[in-house]
Order: C-alpha cells, then sequence, then structure tokens
C-alpha cells in the first residue's frame, strides 16, 4: 500500500506539534509496511527522512499550457484562482505576469509553459498564498505519481489532498490536528474555516485527533458523524531510559509553561497562576518556552505583576532544548483554552516531570496519572502547583505513574488504526 502524504513542515525544520505528529505517524506507518510519499512545500536539505520518501513541491514542474492541466484549474470550485496564483521563478517575473495579466493578456498569448512554484515554507506573511500554489503543483504531483490513497494533514494542507484525489481518482483522508475555533476561538478566520469544511466535506475520511477535536468537527462544520474518526496522537519513545538531569544554574524549584504564546495555548492564565503562587512560595522560578503573538503582552504583565526576577522567557524550543528544558522541571503545566490533543504534556511525563493540564484538552482523555484543572481556574491551577511543590509524595507518585502511563501511549497504537482505516477504505 502507498500512501501520499501531504504536510507542511518536516523534522528539523517544525513550529509545534503539528510537524511532530506527522512525523510520529509517518513512522509509525512505516512499521506496518505502509509505504509513503510525503509531500512537503519546501526541504532545507538537513532532513533525515529515515525510510519516508520526501517530495520537495518547489522542484515540481507545472505544464499550465497542458490541457489537461487546465481542466484541473478550471475544476477548482473552492480556490478562488486569481493572477496572484501564477507560477513563477522571481519575484520580478511574478509582478511582470501580473501586470500584463491586468492589461488584458491571456494566458495563451503569455506562452508560459513549464514552470515551478516557488515556497518560502513556513508560516510567513504570504501563507495564503502558498496554501493556493500547494494544491494546484498537487494536482501535478497526483497525476505524475503513483499511490493507493491521499492523506493531508491539518487546513493547509486540505486543498492540496483534495486537488491530488480529484485527479487522481483515490480516496481522501484529512486529519484535523486543529480546528479555526481552536486557534482563533469564535473570532474566526471565514477563509481557514472555509478551507477545512471543503476538505472534510470532500473526504471520504476524517481523522479526529481526539473526541474533542471529533465533536467540534461534527456540531461546529456540519460533517457527517459516520465519516469521522478518533485517532490519539502518541509520544515519540525517549532517546535514553534515564531522565535528563541538568544543571539549572539557579536556586530553587522550577515550573514550565512550553508551548506558542498564543490565545489557544493560555499563556496569560499560567502567569496569574504563577503570581499566586509566589505569593507562597517566593524561590519558585517559573519559565515560559516559546514565541507567538501573545509574547509582548505577556511579559508587560510579569513586569506589571513584579515577577520579572522569577519569570524567564526563553523564546522558541525544539529538538534536544525541548529536552534539557523537562530535565530542569520540577512541574509542567499546559493551561490550553483549547487544545485538541497536546503532545507535550506526554514528553514531560516521559522525562519524569509531573503535569498540570486543563480539561479543555483532547490528552485528557487518555491520560489519567495528571492534575487535570479548568484553564481559567487560575485559583485550582495555583493550588496545583502549590501542591506537587510542596508535597514531595504527591509529586513522586505522579512522576513514577506517570511515565509508566505515557509508554503505553505509542506511535505503534495511532498508525495501526490509520492503516485500519486505509483498508476500510480501499476495501469499500
Amino acid at each position: 500500500m502507498k500512501v501520499l502524504m501531504f504536510g507542511w513542515e518536516f523534522p528539523p525544520h517544525i513550529s509545534g506539534g503539528l510537524g511532530t505528529a506527522c512525523f510520529g505517524l509517518s513512522k509509525a506507518l512505516l512499521k506496518t509496511g505502509v509505504e509513503l510519499l510525503f509531500v512537503v512545500p519546501k526541504l532545507y536539505g538537513d532532513e533525515e527522512p529515515g525510510s519516508v520518501r520526501l517530495i520537495d513541491a518547489s522542484d515540481v514542474e507545472v505544464d499550465v499550457s497542458d490541457s489537461i492541466y487546465r481542466t484541473h484549474q478550471d475544476k477548482i470550485t473552492f480556490m478562488e484562482i486569481d493572477s496572484t496564483l501564477l507560477p513563477y521563478s522571481s519575484e520580478e517575473e511574478y509582478f511582470r505576469l501580473v501586470e500584463q495579466l491586468e492589461s488584458g493578456t491571456t494566458l495563451e498569448q503569455l506562452n508560459l509553459d513549464t514552470r515551478r512554484f516557488h515556497f518560502a515554507g513556513g508560516y510567513g506573511k504570504n501563507l495564503m498564498e502558498e496554501v493556493h500554489r500547494y494544491a494546484i503543483v498537487a494536482s501535478a504531483i497526483g497525476r505524475e505519481q503513483e499511490f493507493d490513497l491521499v492523506h493531508a494533514h491539518d487546513w493547509l494542507t486540505y486543498m492540496a489532498g483534495v486537488e491530488a484525489s480529484r485527479v487522481s481518482g483515490k480516496p481522501l483522508v484529512v486529519h484535523m490536528h486543529a480546528t479555526e475555533f481552536d486557534r482563533s476561538g469564535d473570532n474566526i478566520n471565514h477563509r481557514v474555516f472555509e478551507i477545512e469544511k471543503a476538505g472534510m466535506e470532500a473526504a471520504d475520511i476524517v481523522i479526529a485527533v481526539s473526541d474533542l477535536t471529533r465533536n467540534v468537527v461534527i456540531n461546529r462544520y456540519g460533517i457527517s458523524p459516520g465519516k469521522v474518526i478518533t485517532v490519539h496522537n502518541g509520544v515519540e519513545p525517549p532517546v535514553s531510559s534515564q531522565p535528563m538531569k541538568i544543571n539549572k544554574g539557579l536556586d530553587g524549584k522550577i515550573v514550565t509553561f512550553l508551548g506558542r504564546i498564543t490565545f489557544q495555548k493560555g499563556p496569560e492564565y499560567f502567569i496569574e497562576a504563577a503570581h499566586k503562587v509566589l505569593q507562597k512560595l517566593p524561590d519558585v522560578h517559573f519559565v515560559m518556552a516559546g514565541s507567538g503573538d501573545l509574547l509582548p503582552s505577556m511579559i508587560r504583565r510579569v513586569a506589571k505583576l513584579g515577577m520579572a526576577s522569577r519569570f524567564h522567557f526563553t523564546g522558541f524550543l525544539k529538538g534536544d532544548d525541548v529536552d534539557k528544558m523537562f530535565g530542569m522541571s520540577d512541574v509542567y503545566v499546559m493551561p490550553s483554552v483549547s487544545e485538541p490533543f497536546g503532545i507535550s504534556p506526554l514528553e514531560a511525563m516521559r522525562s519524569n516531570v509531573p503535569v498540570i493540564i486543563s480539561r479543555q484538552s483532547g490528552v485528557a482523555e487518555v491520560l489519567h496519572h495528571a492534575l487535570k484543572i479548568d484553564y481559567w481556574d487560575v485559583d485550582a491551577m495555583a493550588d496545583a502547583i502549590y501542591g506537587l511543590l510542596q508535597y514531595p509524595s504527591l509529586s513522586k507518585m505522579f512522576r513514577n505513574y506517570g511515565k509508566t502511563e505515557v509508554e503505553s501511549i505509542k506511535w505503534d497504537q495511532a498508525g495501526n488504526k490509520v492503516k485500519d482505516i486505509y483498508h476500510q477504505l480501499l476495501s469499500g
């Protein structure tokens, strides 16, 4: 069985849980005998794919004069095709083409032949434009490659998955790692919402990373419950069986928040809880590891509360730096407002760190040995932090049982479930 899989990032170039989850699932699927063609917008040359065959969308040539391509372009009903979606090889050429089109020149008169799309990769200001271009490149990949089905991860790749499925006639699986409601609350980006909805409507199967996400997909997007299946994420096994011990360089215990500093992750509640804890335990240090649009306001809030000497901002961490941070931590807190799953608590537990998680997270469905609070209840969060710091027997219980529990939450389980879904689609 060969699967054409569309992602947006690949280790070591990841910005959070999406890249980690795609990589973990990919390795688990390979163990089951599934062959993968994994497409990303841009490769950097230092990826270590193992047995995954990587395809760089920036290297795919699209023949825009091909009549088959033009037919595909005409059938892209939910993509707002306009001049900004033309392939181009340089910024100068791009603007030249746009000027000619705006003056009334047709595609045929431009005499465009085989071109490559340029992808910057990542999540820059031209993200939506790159999402659209990715879909057009996917139509070329869908015609050129041999595969049995298509699997697309999150809204960034949904249009690409739909196009590859449409041109090839192969079944489509879309994977919902986080909805627009998770990222933005009720103040959603409607263009993203429409892409998510269209992708899930076109899919044969929608995989949700938790029952929490499954309910959002059904109730907020109107997707048929019969085609939405929950497959919980897993966690990568540790490189070493022994937890990493790091010299903190600080006196006192460390409480850590690690994630994007955005509305979804609830960083402001962590700060308010930290202030309450410091009234009782002034020697504790709090760390906020990550980056995001709320970072400046979080720094200002910490300063206003007079906690600057006890509160540390590290910036975005990845790879070994994440393990080192957990190695220094005495408590990990994930106060997410809306978390479809949440891999970082599993990584913390794997590192022998007791965790506090919000009940508004998918990972709360699979964890028993974690303290669970409502994200908005900063008193309960502060009490939980205080208890784990002050009562060694409580902390020891959550460390020991948590590590045992997390060792049973493997990507292999998710890989087997996803392979079963593939078989159902192909045999049906």
